[in-house]
């Protein structure tokens, strides 16, 4: 498994929000200024977030972003896997549960599924809160 940019980036970006948002919209420009990121790489970010409903979207003078719930209810592992995909150690793991042709013999499967869990327990055992106050 491999965290690309695009979701390390929506991570951080959700931080951003987290912090500087609130109740109010935050302007995509002030994010990737303040972030460093591309604002046109960052667009096709929030879209992702926004069609996954982790942020909600205002156009106009006051717009930007914002997220749709508290920072707490968030886990890291939701995040990821919106803009990541399945977060498997290996390819033939990831296969949608289907495995590999060799799944039904494959003595290393059980390894791959136990390191497979912990990745995602720990993902989904920690909030966007906690990341935020470095509670982890």
């Amino acid at each position: 498994m491999f965290i690309t940019t695009k979701g390390s980036y929506a991570l951080r970006v959700m931080v951003e929000l987290a912090i500087y948002g609130g109740e109010d919209y935050v302007p995509l420009k002030e994010i990737a200024s303040r972030q460093e990121i591309s604002q046109k790489y960052l667009e096709s970010i929030m879209s992702i977030l926004s069609k996954g409903k982790l942020v909600e979207a205002a156009s106009g003078k006051g717009g930007g972003y914002r997220l749709t719930r508290k920072p707490e209810e968030y886990k890291v592992g939701e995040i990821f896997r919106l803009t990541e995909g399945q977060l498997s150690p290996v390819s033939c793991h990831a296969m949608d549960g289907k495995g590999c042709d060799n799944s039904a013999n494959c003595v290393t499967l059980p390894f791959w599924q136990g390191l497979s869990d912990t990745i995602n327990d720990y993902l989904d055992n920690h909030t966007l809160d906690e990341v935020i106050s470095k509670n982890i």
